[in-house]
C-alpha cells in the first residue's frame, strides 16, 4: 500500500458491490423504513403503522401465555446455551415435523425438516441453492422482494408471473408456462399470499401442481401465513400435492404465534417421493445452513412445548381479531373513489389496492403519495412500487382495529385534501 504524496494512505477498499447494491434496491424494507422517517415525530397522534406485518405491539395480538412460557423454560434449563446442530436441534425438527404433518396425507421425518432464523433465511437459502449458473426462478408479480432480492444477490435470474386481480390473485397459469423454458428449476408461490390478501382453492394449487410437472421444476410454497385465513376459504398445505410435483415448504412461527422477533423458521421438504434427494437439495440446505447463521437455541428448545402448548383458543381468537379488522379495513377502502380494492382480503395480513393517480392535485405517483401520507397525516401505507406494481398500494390490517379505524379516517382526509377541485366532493 502506497503513500499518494501527500502523506494520505491510498486506501484500496470502499467501491460498492454492485449485486449488493441491485439487491438493495429490491428491498422492501428500506422503502418502509425510510417513510418512517418522513413520519413527524411532533405529531400528536399515535402512528398508524399499515405499512408492515408486524401485529405483535398490540395487546390484542399477544403471543400465547404458553409460548412465552415455554421459551422462559428453555433459557433457565440450561440445556439451550451451546451451538445447535446444522439442520436444528433434533427434537425441535421432529416437533416441526410432526405438526406440520397434521395437515398431510402422509409423515414428515425429522431429517425432511431443516430449522432457519425465520422464514427471510429461508428465502435467503433457497435462491443460494438454486443459484447454478444459467438456472432461472420463477417469481410472483406483486410477491414479496426478498425473493428478487436474494435472488439479485446471488446472481440468480428471476421472472415475474402475474397474479390475476380479476380472477381472485390466481397464478396466471398460462403466463407461467410462456416464461418457463429448459433453464427454469422453480416457480415460488406464497399462500396465503403477501402482498394480495388471497387464499388458494384446492383446485388452483392442483393446477400449480401439475404445471411444475409438466415444466420439471420444483414449488417453493411460502407458507408463513399458514393458517391465517378468515374468509370462506381454508388453508390447504402446498404439500398435499407433493406426490404430483415435490415441494419446499417455507414456514416459521413468526406471522401465527405473532412472535417475528423470535427468527425461528424452517424449510421442508413435502416430498413423499423423494426427489429432492435425489437431485440433492437437501444435503445443498444443509451444506449452506453449515456456513450460515442458526435459529436461536433458546427458542429452537422451546418449540416443542410452544407447539403442544398453545391452546387452539389462542388461533381462535387471533383470527377473530384479523377478521375484524380486515372488514374494517375493506369496508373504508371501498368508500374511497380514487381506491380500487379488486379482492377482499381473505387471509394473511394484508390487501393489494389500486390507487387512481388522477384524482389527486400534485401527487405524482404511488411513492410520491405514500410518502405525503406519512408527513401530513402519520399513517404508513407500503407503496405498490416496492412490489413490482407502480400506482397500487399494500395495506396491512394487522393492529389494534380502533388505531386502523383512526388510520383509516386520517388517509380518508389526505386523499379528500389532496383531490382534483372537481372530484374532491365525490368521496363520502
Amino acid at each position: 500500500m502506497e503513500d499518494n504524496g501527500g502523506g494520505e494512505v491510498a486506501w484500496r477498499f470502499g467501491a460498492a458491490n454492485p449485486s449488493l447494491e441491485a439487491a438493495s434496491a429490491l428491498s422492501i424494507r428500506a422503502l418502509v423504513h425510510r417513510l418512517y422517517g418522513c413520519v413527524d415525530r411532533n405529531d400528536p397522534r399515535p402512528l398508524a403503522p399499515l405499512g408492515h406485518g408486524d401485529p405483535s405491539p398490540f395487546a390484542c395480538f399477544r403471543a400465547a401465555a404458553a409460548a412465552e412460557e415455554a421459551v422462559a423454560a428453555a433459557a433457565t434449563s440450561g440445556k439451550y446455551n451451546s451451538y445447535p446442530t446444522a439442520a436444528g436441534l433434533t427434537e425441535a425438527c421432529s416437533a416441526v415435523a410432526a405438526y406440520l404433518s397434521r395437515y398431510l396425507p402422509y409423515e414428515l421425518s425429522t431429517g425432511d425438516i431443516v430449522l432457519t432464523a425465520g422464514c427471510n433465511h429461508a428465502i435467503e437459502i433457497m435462491m443460494a441453492v438454486l443459484a447454478m449458473p444459467g438456472a432461472n426462478v420463477l417469481l410472483p408479480r406483486p410477491g414479496y422482494p426478498m425473493y428478487e432480492a436474494r435472488a439479485a444477490l446471488g446472481g440468480l435470474e428471476f421472472r415475474h408471473y402475474n397474479l390475476l386481480p380479476d380472477k381472485g390473485w390466481e397464478v396466471d397459469i398460462e403466463g407461467v408456462e410462456a416464461l418457463a423454458d429448459e433453464n427454469t428449476v422453480a416457480i415460488v408461490m406464497v399462500n396465503p399470499n403477501n402482498p394480495c390478501g388471497s387464499v388458494y382453492s384446492y383446485e388452483h394449487l392442483t393446477k400449480i401442481a401439475e404445471t411444475a410437472r409438466k415444466l420439471g421444476i420444483m414449488v417453493i410454497c411460502d407458507e408463513i401465513y399458514e393458517h391465517c385465513t378468515f374468509g370462506s376459504k381454508p388453508f390447504v398445505p402446498m404439500g398435499v400435492f407433493g406426490e404430483i410435483a415435490p415441494v419446499v415448504t417455507l414456514g416459521g412461527i413468526s406471522k401465527r404465534w405473532m412472535v417475528p422477533g423470535w427468527r425461528l423458521g424452517w424449510i421442508a421438504m413435502t416430498d413423499p417421493k423423494g426427489i429432492l434427494r435425489k437431485k440433492k437439495i437437501l444435503e445443498s440446505i444443509i451444506i449452506y445452513r453449515g456456513i450460515s447463521v442458526d435459529p436461536a437455541a433458546i427458542i429452537q428448545g422451546a418449540i416443542p412445548q410452544i407447539i403442544a402448548n398453545t391452546d387452539d383458543v389462542f388461533f381462535t381468537n387471533a383470527m377473530n381479531t384479523m377478521r375484524e379488522a380486515a372488514e374494517i379495513c375493506y369496508q373504508r377502502l371501498k368508500c374511497m373513489e380514487c381506491i380500487t380494492c379488486p379482492h377482499k382480503p381473505e387471509g394473511s395480513m394484508f390487501v393489494m389496492v389500486e390507487l387512481d393517480i388522477s384524482y389527486f392535485n400534485g401527487i405524482d405517483d404511488d411513492i410520491d403519495f405514500c410518502t405525503k401520507l406519512a408527513k401530513e397525516e402519520c399513517v404508513v401505507i407500503c407503496p405498490g412500487s416496492g412490489l413490482g406494481m407502480k400506482n397500487w398500494l399494500r395495506v396491512t390490517f394487522a393492529v389494534d382495529p380502533p388505531l386502523l379505524e383512526d388510520g383509516m379516517e386520517r388517509l380518508k382526509s389526505f386523499c379528500l385534501r389532496h383531490a382534483k377541485p372537481t372530484r374532491n366532493h365525490a368521496t363520502s
